[in-house]
């Protein structure tokens, strides 16, 4: 039999990204140090920080308390972070309520007990690894990024567990689904075999459907937001916010064997002898995700509606703009449901809350925050106000409460960009000014710019005046204009990164100050290798087949689609008694499932779970072909056809503008 065009370059598209992501980079440190902070800067971060309430150290006290085991260099070694240029005061090249938090973040250090029966290791991955005691063994709720991670971290567990350490890990719960909580799923499975598996309504899609469709950009956007090119020290990268890092490894997922009901907002399971109640808090902080109370033990797992700082509503490096309202009022109902009786809160990042008060006060201001957020946003949009201008406005009618305490600060979501996530969500992202209805192109509109402006020259005279006044924002403004339009412009590119580069400096949110100094490196120096990638084999095996094809049809050049026709096939996977009817037309790539083959140009009949070993490199579909194990029947020109329409995607894609001294670097290990 011949190969199929088409389906290999399905299967290598995906394979490919999956390989890709099994990979790590460290972050670069070689001869990139960055420049020190500006006069201006250090008078900014100095003002910050005498506005800030240092004497309370609740939050380090709670990251402390009740350590039963600290990490060991072995098991430590795995979470890909050093950070220990960290001093107890900040430098000035970091905002000191960031710089708090970094400090926060590094406390996590061990096994730690948060109450008879529940236990966390902390400060091995971005996530904390929970294990509840149930009747004949351990309930693990969240399992880390990676599976090297998980098991690394449950074998110290089991080790220091003051008892049953011996005991079996019997289910395995992810509370929402991103990768941080599910990744180490097999490697829970490998030491466990028998585990059974509970996840959150429709975890299973939308854990392989998120970084999919846009899985290109997310991950060129995801090394700016998350500083995977940066070096670790005082001019680069510093915390993730939710924790000091990611862990070293392999991303995996294991299909749950139970999930939520879909029209239940409450559901209670007992699960190894253990009342467990649930409550579906899907489009809050995931698109999939679940809280739980153990009435036995007066404890609530918030998932990661709270933490110690404030949340995304929107994510930087991409995603769908998550409902702050709906987030504001699921943390209520756990409130109304769970207030008068709950002992201690614990969660998939930072430390517990102990105390009914101090839980129902924390719980309460979080709620507040997100309601804010969402309230005061549309307030001043119906006020008149433009999303441009909004970011800055809602931070102009923050009540003192909610400013002045720790764990609303922004930074992972800062109050700027979620605002514009919520004004986004109800308006969109046009203001109704004409003028910005249909705007130029961005090269053609920034050439339009520097000439309206009366050239390079006289930009550049206006920057260096505003920039030696700390003017930065609007500087960063006029020398983008200007190096998009000039991109061999040395000495603006220069004097941009410098820009970038104290902006960086004086964000609060880890990402502003990732992104930040990813841009001035990147004008720097061109385009680091370190960008990470979304996907996995082991998750992208268990995408289903019409998913795999919506990808397809993003990677099709409709102009050279176009001049095909019309072509079709039937896609048939026997194990799972689906077929998918695909058919390119008018440009576009289609795909339906139905009940049976319909007449079609090309058929190719392949078992799911042979295409799943493909993705995961066990074997190929020319062998399948020779060994009777797959089938195509019908024009075989089709695939070559459908085939020669599809892109390959630039993972180094321009952010920055590049000149010529700039080059890229292959980010692929």
């Amino acid at each position: 039999m011949k190969k199929t065009p088409l389906t290999l370059c399905l299967l290598a598209a995906l394979s490919s990204n999956a390989q890709a992501a099994q990979h790590e980079h460290d972050h670069i440190s070689v001869g990139y140090q960055g420049k020190a902070a500006t006069a201006h800067t250090k008078e900014a971060n100095k003002a910050l920080a005498q506005k800030l309430n240092f004497a309370d150290t609740t939050a380090f006290e709670a990251s402390s308390a009740k350590l039963i085991a600290e990490l060991d260099k072995t098991t430590a070694a795995i979470l890909r972070a050093d950070f220990t240029f960290l001093g107890d005061e900040a430098p000035d090249t970091i905002n000191p309520s960031l710089h708090r938090q970094a400090r926060l973040n590094m406390v996590a250090n061990g096994l730690y007990e948060v109450r008879d029966g529940i236990y966390q290791v902390r400060g091995t991955d971005l996530a904390n690894l929970t294990l509840i005691r149930g009747k004949t063994g351990w309930i693990a709720y969240d399992v880390l990024l990676t599976k090297e991670a998980s098991m690394a971290s449950i074998q110290f567990a089991m080790k220091h567990l003051p008892k049953d350490g011996d005991l079996p890990i019997v289910a395995m719960i992810y509370s929402h689904s991103h990768a941080d909580h599910f990744g180490g799923a097999r490697g829970v499975l490998t030491l466990y075999p028998d585990v059974k598996v509970y996840g959150s309504h429709n975890i299973t899609k939308e854990i392989v459907d998120e970084n999919v469709l846009a899985g290109n950009a997310m991950s060129r956007r995801a090394a700016y937001q998350y500083g995977a090119t940066l070096g670790k020290h005082e001019h680069g990268i510093v915390d993730a916010a939710l924790g000091k890092g990611i862990s070293k490894g392999e991303i995996t997922f294991v299909k749950p064997d139970y999930t939520l009901n879909a029209d239940a907002k409450w559901q209670t399971l007992t699960i190894d002898g253990l009342e467990m109640v649930f409550m579906d808090a899907s489009g809050t902080e995931a698109a999939s995700e679940m809280i739980t109370y153990i009435p036995s033990m007066k404890a609530l797992w918030s998932a990661e509606l709270t933490y110690q700082g404030m949340h995304n509503i929107y994510t930087l490096r991409g995603a769908k703009v998550r409902d702050a309202q709906k987030w504001s009022k699921d943390i209520n109902e756990m409130i109304n449901a769970f207030g008068d009786e709950v002992q201690v809160l614990f969660s998939s990042h930072s430390a517990p809350i102990w105390g009914n008060g101090a839980i129902n006060d924390f719980l309460r201001l979080q709620r507040d925050n997100y309601g804010f957020i969402h309230n005061q946003t549309l307030r001043l949009a119906n006020q008149g106000v433009s999303i441009q201008d909004i970011g800055d406005a809602i931070q102009e009618v923050l009540p003192a409460a909610i400013e002045q305490a720790w764990h609303t600060k922004g930074y992972h979501g800062t109050y700027s960009h979620n605002a514009k996530a919520v004004y986004n969500m109800y308006l969109g992202y046009f203001d109704m000014n004409p003028a910005n209805l249909n705007p130029l192109p961005t090269s053609p509109e920034a050439v339009k710019f520097v000439h309206y402006m009366g050239g390079a020259e006289q930009v550049m005279a206006k920057a260096s005046q505003d920039y030696a006044q700390g003017e930065y924002r609007f500087v960063a403004t006029v020398l983008n204009k200007l190096v998009t339009a000039e991109p061999d412009n040395q000495s603006a590119r220069d004097l941009l990164a410098d820009t970038y580069e104290q902006l960086g400096y004086q964000a609060e949110g880890a990402g502003w100050r990732n992104i930040y100094l990813t841009g001035a490196q990147e004008l720097r120096m061109g385009i680091q290798p370190g960008t990470p990638k979304t996907a996995s084999a082991d998750v992208l095996s268990e995408m289903a087949l019409s998913t795999l094809f919506d990808f397809l049809a993003v990677k099709i050049d409709s102009l050279k689609a176009e001049k095909l026709g019309r072509i079709s096939l039937n896609v048939i996977t026997p194990d799972e008694s689906n077929v998918l009817y695909v058919e390119l037309s008018n440009g576009n790539l289609s795909n339906i499932q139905i009940n049976q083959p319909k007449v079609a140009d090309a058929t190719l009949t392949i078992n799911k779970t042979d295409i799943t070993r493909i993705l995961l490199g066990q074997t190929q579909l020319a062998k399948l072909l020779q060994q009777g194990e797959a089938s195509m029947t019908g024009d075989q020109q089709a695939f070559n056809k459908i085939a020669s329409t599809m892109v390959q995607f630039d993972p180094n894609f321009e952010i920055v503008p590049l000149g010529k001294r700039e080059h890229k670097h292959d980010s692929q290990p």
